[in-house]
């Protein structure tokens, strides 16, 4: 009971609180729980990049220890700060920051609010209509597919030949305290990895590991599917917000997504393979929600014609949060998220004659210029 309060703090509690802080820089017709559940898992990511990067770099030692405690801090911070800016707008009786405006089934959005919450208080005649909305037949058919998937993904766990480095390195840190200074293969001691040695996902299921009191084996193979692949899902529930304006056509979308992702096991290689049997890998969550979360935000910063004092920060929070968690997935992430923004931004920049696009994108982007760097600058010294 107690490792699963622990884990419903960190994995749902902590990332909906920190949410709260981007949600609070984006127009209020664009938030939605979704949106904020999925706001504070990149920026928990971004957040223990900047927490284990430099003790992987600089500190020998118990670095996993030292990264958990500094990582700790910063959540507990950044969660605080969200409830606050939450109890600051009710307060001052400003727009909720967990929702939004509703799409009708007509071409026209609808003026309904969905559940709005202003402080603590919430419509509940609004939040019936989304009940009966919901419960539809789409709606019903996606949730079999995934929980079908869900299924799967725990009863019939895939285990490879990655499981022997990726969790076995987690399990090392959640042990022993450090991170990339044991191999995971032989257990011998061994100098900096410099092929995985930034790409620190595996330490943040240690860390919830730890913080749970679970066996990271039993977290990677259990724990991650039922958390990342509801969360793609929100993923693409955001996406289908953006592309569509019938309410009607987003379980469709989504039903549609499911069983791309059910009969996608072409190849070992594909994105879908790894969706569904390496779920808690790096590289799996780089291409199931970081490259297309590049997109999503594209289409929200980009999709459309700005509307008069439309507040974007947030979005841009976001987008750097994004670019970041691509790095703690996978070193070969960071490039290609970095290449698809620029030629994306470059794309935008000569349709739409802007070339501030370029470099509010460019910017964005500052983040992975210095992880390539850093990781050229390794991988150089290591080859001396």
């Amino acid at each position: 009971m107690t490792a699963m309060i622990s884990l419903l703090f960190w994995l749902a509690i902590i990332p909906f609180c920190i949410g709260l802080i981007p949600a609070n820089f984006i127009s209020p017709e664009r938030r939605s729980p979704g949106l904020v559940i999925l706001s504070g898992y990149f920026v928990i990511w971004a957040g223990f990049e900047l927490a284990a990067v430099p003790m992987v770099l600089w500190v020998e030692y118990d670095n996993f220890k030292a990264a958990s405690a500094v990582f700790t801090v910063l959540t507990i911070l950044g969660a605080a700060a969200g409830i606050w800016l939450l109890y600051r707008n009710g307060k001052a009786g400003r727009p909720g920051l967990v929702t939004g405006k509703m799409r009708s089934g007509s071409k026209e959005e609808s003026d309904t609010h969905v559940g709005q919450i202003s402080g603590l208080k919430v419509r509940m005649t609004a939040f019936g209509k989304w009940l009966l909305h919901a419960a539809g037949i789409e709606w019903l058919l996606f949730f079999i597919l995934l929980g079908f998937q869900l299924y799967k993904a725990v009863a019939f766990a895939s285990f490879d030949g990655d499981d022997a480095y990726y969790v076995v390195e987690s399990l090392i840190a959640q042990e022993a305290g450090v991170m990339y200074r044991i191999l995971p293969l032989t257990g011998g001691s061994t100098g900096l990895d410099i092929r995985h040695a930034l790409a620190v996902f595996p330490m943040w299921v240690a860390f919830v590991s730890v913080r749970a009191g679970v066996h990271a084996t039993i977290v990677s193979h259990v724990v991650m599917p039922l958390v990342l692949i509801p969360l793609t899902y929100l993923l693409y529930d955001q996406i289908g917000c953006a592309l569509f304006t019938k309410a009607s056509s987003r379980p469709v979308f989504l039903i549609m997504m499911a069983l791309f992702q059910i009969f996608g096991n072409v190849s070992i290689y594909t994105t879908e393979t790894f969706f569904l049997t390496r779920t808690w890998q790096g590289k799996a969550v780089a291409g199931s929600l970081v490259i297309p979360a590049v997109l999503w935000l594209f289409l929200l910063l980009c999709g459309g014609e700005k509307k008069k004092n439309e507040d974007r920060r947030g979005l841009w929070i976001l987008f750097v949060c994004v670019q970041m968690t691509a790095g703690i997935c996978s070193s070969i992430a960071v490039f290609l998220v970095s290449v698809l923004t620029a030629i994306t931004a470059f794309v935008l920049a000569f349709v739409r004659r802007d070339l501030k696009l370029p470099v509010k994108f460019g910017a964005a982007c500052i983040p992975n210029m210095v992880y390539i760097a850093v990781y050229v600058f390794m991988a150089y010294s290591y080859l001396l």
